[in-house]
């Protein structure tokens, strides 16, 4: 029987993310999947470990809403010694179904209907569903290559009496920058005299090159007081299945972020927060991140060697932009979509995540692969640009 009436669509513009799209397409083919951003590679085996004995040490149950205390409290720890801040393990950090929780629940708790977003792009696709979902309007500041440099007295100047909040990434995906010390005075410079929130998703922290550092804005006085701090263990742990992240934000904050958290998912994976609380005692396990990640990103230039693409070596995250304009002006959804089929490496076009789909003539791959996967896409990618 037909319905009666016709559902409206409250996100009428979404479809399947392009990472549904090239991972399925990659899939079918058999192609070097370098599109979507997860490991090809295993775990610590300490960590599984950890799981199966939380198991069967019965922590099976729900966990508290706002985590388990062990997790929150290996957090703070973390915190402090890496960053410096203090935050209230039971009252300034919450566990999360994920990072994309956290951002949503964030987005929620600030946005009002008719509120202004400030949101940099190209942006990660779940920032602009969130916002809109929550009654707001996304205002756009365009960053472009080859440096996508943010330019302040453009931020200011979109900056309105109906702004409300403004989305940071950094490290950024899919550019890879890192924000400076310059970024995050100018920053608090604007929110101060606006009177701005701020959501500052961090997942890829522990990922940065060249001994460059992460500048998290929990270390800026005047941001910390208004930014919900989003973090991943899926990310640093290689574990993105697990779906465990978290959220670090002032008392006040909190306070609502729990409101929509609880009714979003309740609690989080309770066997994954214990282990995850016991493996953070060693902090070589995130801190060698960067060294591992840097060695990855720099085998598949290597293997880049002497082809056509251009490119600079990415600051941070595990995605590596390549620039394909010396060689084709074909679209780079195309493009993206050609080289899955053609050579069997399946990438994401980067255009996706412009809201008017800028298009660059840049493709992003992930190199948190084997490094025989990045040798093999990095030798097809240099022939085939060779034979253009």
């Amino acid at each position: 029987m037909q319905p009666t009436q016709t559902l409206a669509s409250k996100l009428p513009r979404v479809g399947t993310t392009i990472f549904t799209v090239m991972s399925k397409l990659a899939a079918d083919l058999g192609a070097l999947n370098l599109s979507q951003g997860f490991p090809s590679f295993p775990a610590d085996p300490a960590l599984l470990e950890l799981v199966t004995k939380a198991m069967r040490n019965n922590h099976n149950q729900y966990a508290p809403m706002a985590g388990m205390p062990v997790l929150r409290e290996a957090i703070a720890q973390k915190t402090a010694e890496v960053y410096g801040p203090s935050y209230d393990p039971e009252s300034e950090i919450t566990i999360t179904s994920g990072a994309t929780e956290a951002l949503y629940a964030a987005v929620t708790a600030v946005v009002q209907a008719g509120d202004e977003v400030i949101v940099f792009e190209p942006a990660y696709d779940s920032y602009v569903p969130a916002i809109e979902l929550a009654g707001g309007v996304p205002v756009f500041v365009s960053l472009t290559p080859p440096d996508y440099a943010i330019d302040w007295a453009e931020v200011a100047a979109k900056v309105t009496d109906q702004t409300r909040l403004i989305m940071v990434n950094t490290p950024h995906n899919p550019t890879g920058r890192v924000w400076t010390a310059d970024d995050l005075n100018q920053l608090a410079n604007l929110v101060q005299e606006r009177d701005l929130f701020i959501i500052s998703d961090e997942v890829y922290e522990h990922i940065t090159f060249d001994q460059r550092p992460h500048r998290s804005l929990m270390q800026h006085p005047v941001l910390r007081e208004r930014t919900f701090v989003v973090g991943s263990f899926g990310k640093t742990f290689h574990v993105t299945g697990w779906k465990v992240g978290y959220c670090l934000a002032p008392r006040e904050l909190t306070v609502e972020f729990r409101k929509v958290h609880q009714f979003l998912t309740f609690s989080v994976s309770t066997p994954m927060q214990v282990a995850l609380a016991e493996y953070l005692s060693k902090s070589d396990r995130y801190q060698s991140l960067a060294g591992f990640y840097e060695q990855k990103r720099d085998l598949f230039l290597q293997a880049l060697a002497g082809s056509r693409f251009a490119f600079t070596p990415t600051e941070g995250t595990f995605f590596q932009n390549l620039s394909y304009a010396a060689i084709t002006d074909e679209p780079d959804y195309d493009l993206a979509v050609r080289l899955t089929k053609e050579i069997g490496v399946a990438s994401i076009p980067v255009s996706v995540f412009y809201d008017q789909r800028n298009d660059y003539n840049i493709l992003r791959f992930c190199f948190a692969k084997d490094d025989e996967t990045l040798r093999r896409a990095g030798e097809k990618l240099a022939q085939w640009s060779r034979n253009r």
